[in-house]
C-alpha cells in the first residue's frame, strides 16, 4: 500500500465514525454529520470505479448514482444544504457560516467529486484530512476561534499550492493526461453510459445532444468537426504562423459532442496534434448556476500579499520544469454552446466577495500569471479556433435551430470578403466614426481612428472570415483611445452568462469612465455587479476593439425564433457595432504581422495602453476582453468621417446604405 493511499484509508476511516459521535455541539453537529455522510458517498462510489466498468450498470443506474452525488446542489435542494453561503449563515452564523460553506463544498462538491472520478486520490485525501482538522478544533469548545479556523483554511490553500497548480498546469498542457481523451476516443458513443465517465453532472442538454449527434451520419459529422479544424489551421496561415513546430491542441468542449470531438481529433492528428482535453475544458450546463456565482469569489478567505507570491512562484517553477511540454502547445480549439435559459443571478449579500485590497491583489496575479505564461506557451507562435452550436435547452426548435446554425457557420465566405473589404475601405478614410442609437437608445459614440501612414499597403480594421472566429461576419479595429468618446447602452445584453438590463457605460479618452445598469434597485449593485463580471475588479479598461459585425442572416435567424438573448457573444458580436473592454485582439501577438486578403497589412495592432508592453509589460494588459453588442434593431447610424469633414454612412436605421453593401440586407428583405 502506497503513502496515499494509506492516507486516504485512515482519512476515510476516520470520517466514517463522525455520524455516530456526540462531541461537536449544536449547531456545527449537523453540518459535520452531513459532510461525514456526503464524504461516505463519495467513498463508496470510489470503490465501485475501482472494482466495476461503467458497462456492469444499466444506464438507471448510472443516471441514479448521478443523481446522488450531484442532488444536493440541484435547485429544489439547495437552498437547505450548506453549500448555500445563504443557509450555511442562518445556520451557523456570520462568523463561521461562511468558512464551512467553504468546506462543505470543497468536500461534497463538484470538483472532489470529478477527482474521485479521475482517481485524483492525492487531491482528494488532502482535502479530507482538512476537514478532519477543522472537525478536531469543534470537537473542542474552547478551540473553536474564528483565527484558528481561518487560518488553518490559509495555510491549507497556500502550502498545497505547489501540489495544486502542478496538477492545474500539467493537465493543461500535458497529453499524457488522456482521461478525458480516452473517454472520447475508446467509448461506443452509440452507448450513451459513456457520458457517466467524466463525474461530471449529466444532465438533459448532454444526453439529448449525445442522442441527437448519434443521428447524424459520419459524413454529416465529418463536415462539421472539418469546419471547426479547419478554420484552425487557416487561423495559423493567416498569421504566418508555423504549426509545424506544435504538437499539441487544447481542445474545449461540452460533454455530449462527443462524436465531433473523435472527428476532430482524428483530423489534428493529421496536423501533427495531439489532444489536451482537461476538467474545465470539457464541461457541462451545470446543475445549479446560482451554486456557481455563489461560490465564484471563494479565494476571498484566503487571498493576500503572501499567497499570491507564493502561486506565482509556484507557477514559474511548474512551467519552468515542463518548459518543453508547454512550447509544443498551439493554441485552443473551443466549440461554445448556446440555448440555455437565461439566468439573473440572486447577488446574496452571504456569499464571500473580493474586498478591494483583494480585487487589486487578483488583478495583479492575473496580470503576473498570463505574463508567465506567455514566456512559455508564446502568443506569436500559437493560434485558437472557436465555434458555437445550440444545446437542447434551445426548445422544441432545438434541431431547426441546429440546422441554422450549420447554415450561419458556413456562408459564402468570398461575398462576405468582398462586401467587407467595401466598408473598409471607407472605414480607412476615417478620421473618426459616428456610432448612434435609435429611439431608446442612448449610445452616442465617436471612435477615433488611428492615421494611416500608407494607406496604398496599410489598414486599420481586419476582414474577419471564417477561420479562427467562425462564424464570419465582422470588419474590427484597435482605436485610437484619446479621443473616443461618448455613451455605449444596450437595452438587453448577455455577456458570458449574465443578463445586464439597460448597460450603460461612459467613455472618456476610449476608458470607461462611469458604468450602470438596471438589474438591481441599488446604483451600488449595479456598478458592483458590472465592476466584477464585465471590468474583473479593474478600476477601469480601455476600447480593446470597434467592431461593425455584418452576419445579418444570423441576426435574421435569431429574431425569428426570437432567441438572440440565448445567443453567445461568438454570434451576436457578428449582429451589429460592438465594443470589447480589456485587452486588444491582438493581445501579446502585437508584433506579428497580419495582413488582410486584399494583402495589406492590418497595422492597428495596438493601442495608448498596449503600446506600453515596451516599457512595462504590466501596465498593457488586463487579462479581459468582453464583447458588447449593439443590435440593429437599436442602431440609428454608423457613419465614417473623414479628415476633411466627408461624412460617409456605412448603417441608417439598422440597414446597410453604403453602396456595394446591399446583399447585405438581403436577409432583412426575405424576413418582410
Amino acid at each position: 500500500m502506497n503513502i496515499i493511499v494509506e492516507r486516504y484509508e485512515i482519512a476515510i476511516e476516520r470520517i466514517r465514525q463522525m455520524p455516530e459521535e456526540s462531541k461537536v455541539e449544536a449547531p456545527f453537529a449537523l453540518f459535520f454529520k452531513t459532510a461525514a455522510r456526503k464524504i461516505i458517498t463519495l467513498d463508496r462510489v470510489y470503490r465501485l470505479l475501482k472494482e466495476k466498468k461503467p458497462e456492469d450498470f444499466t444506464l438507471e443506474q448510472l443516471r441514479e448514482r448521478n443523481d446522488l452525488l450531484f442532488s444536493h446542489l440541484y435547485p429544489e435542494h439547495y437552498e437547505k444544504d450548506f453549500s448555500n453561503p445563504a443557509f450555511a449563515v442562518k445556520e451557523l452564523g456570520e462568523t463561521f457560516g461562511p468558512l464551512l460553506c467553504y468546506l462543505f463544498d470543497s468536500v461534497t462538491g463538484a470538483d472532489i467529486i470529478r477527482n474521485i472520478y479521475r482517481d485524483k486520490l492525492e487531491l482528494v485525501t488532502l482535502w479530507l484530512e482538512l476537514f478532519i482538522e477543522v472537525y478536531n478544533y469543534f470537537e473542542n469548545p474552547q478551540d473553536v476561534i474564528y483565527d484558528n479556523i481561518r487560518n488553518t483554511l490559509y495555510s491549507f490553500e497556500k502550502d498545497n499550492a505547489e501540489i495544486f497548480m502542478e496538477n492545474i498546469i500539467d493537465e493543461r498542457i500535458n497529453p499524457s493526461n488522456d482521461f478525458a481523451t480516452n473517454i472520447v476516443m475508446d467509448s461506443d458513443l452509440e452507448d450513451l453510459r459513456y457520458l457517466y465517465r467524466y463525474g461530471e453532472y449529466i444532465g438533459p442538454n448532454e444526453t439529448g445532444m449525445a442522442q441527437y449527434l448519434n443521428t447524424l451520419s459520419e459524413e454529416q459529422i465529418d463536415r462539421l468537426a472539418f469546419v471547426y479544424t479547419e478554420g484552425y489551421r487557416t487561423g495559423f496561415i493567416q498569421t504566418g504562423k508555423d504549426l509545424s513546430k506544435k504538437g499539441t491542441v487544447d481542445i474545449r468542449y461540452h460533454i455530449g459532442f462527443e462524436r465531433i470531438i473523435r472527428a476532430a481529433v482524428k483530423n489534428f492528428a493529421q496536423m501533427g496534434l495531439k489532444p489536451v482535453i482537461y476538467p474545465g475544458g470539457y464541461e457541462t450546463t451545470g446543475c445549479n448556476r446560482q451554486y456557481r456565482y455563489d461560490h465564484k469569489f471563494d479565494q476571498a478567505l484566503y487571498l493576500d500579499k503572501a499567497y499570491i507570491k507564493r502561486k506565482l512562484e509556484v507557477v514559474r517553477q511548474v512551467y519552468e520544469a515542463k518548459k518543453e511540454i508547454a512550447k509544443m502547445m498551439a493554441g485552443p480549439a473551443v466549440i461554445e454552446v448556446f440555448g440555455e435559459m437565461p439566468f439573473a443571478p440572486e447577488n446574496k449579500k452571504e456569499a464571500l466577495h473580493l474586498n478591494d485590497v483583494q480585487q487589486k491583489l487578483n488583478v495583479k496575479y492575473m496580470t503576473d500569471y498570463q505574463q508567465i505564461v506567455q514566456e512559455y506557451i508564446r502568443g506569436d507562435e500559437r493560434s485558437f479556433t472557436i465555434i458555437a452550436f445550440p444545446i437542447p435547452e434551445f426548445g422544441e426548435n432545438f434541431e431547426e435551430m441546429f440546422d441554422a446554425t450549420v447554415k450561419i457557420n458556413t456562408l459564402d465566405v468570398e461575398k462576405y470578403k468582398n462586401v467587407q473589404q467595401k466598408i473598409i475601405d471607407v472605414l480607412d478614410q476615417a478620421e473618426y466614426v459616428k456610432v448612434i442609437g435609435r429611439g431608446k437608445n442612448k449610445t452616442d459614440m465617436t471612435v477615433q481612428m488611428n492615421l494611416l501612414k500608407h494607406p496604398e499597403k496599410e489598414t486599420n480594421f481586419e476582414n474577419c472570415l471564417a477561420d479562427v472566429n467562425i462564424p464570419l461576419g465582422e470588419v474590427f479595429t484597435s482605436p485610437r483611445l484619446t479621443g473616443t468618446n461618448g455613451k455605449l447602452h444596450v437595452s438587453q445584453v448577455y455577456l458570458n452568462g449574465l443578463k445586464y438590463i439597460d448597460l450603460e457605460i461612459t467613455f472618456r479618452d476610449g476608458k470607461i469612465a462611469d458604468y450602470t445598469c438596471n438589474n438591481f434597485s441599488t446604483e451600488e449593485e449595479n456598478r458592483s455587479y458590472i465592476k466584477e463580471n464585465v471590468m474583473y475588479n479593474h478600476e477601469t479598461l480601455p476600447i480593446g476593439e470597434f467592431a461593425i459585425g455584418t452576419n445579418t442572416t444570423a441576426y435574421v435567424i435569431a429574431n425569428r425564433y426570437d432567441v438572440v438573448y440565448k445567443l453567445p457573444i461568438l454570434i451576436v458580436e457578428k449582429m451589429g457595432p460592438h465594443f470589447a473592454v480589456g485587452d486588444t485582439c491582438y493581445s501579446w501577438q502585437e508584433e506579428v504581422k497580419t495582413y488582410n486578403p486584399d494583402g495589406k497589412e492590418i497595422v492597428a495592432r495596438d493601442n495608448e495602453i498596449s503600446v506600453l508592453r515596451k516599457t512595462d509589460v504590466s501596465k498593457a494588459y488586463f487579462g479581459c476582453h468582453t464583447d458588447i453588442t449593439l443590435p440593429y434593431d437599436e442602431l440609428g447610424e454608423i457613419t465614417a468621417v473623414t479628415p476633411e469633414g466627408k461624412e460617409i454612412t456605412i448603417i441608417r436605421d439598422g440597414r446597410f446604405v453604403l453602396a456595394g453593401t446591399e446583399f447585405l440586407n438581403k436577409p432583412f428583405d426575405e424576413k418582410e
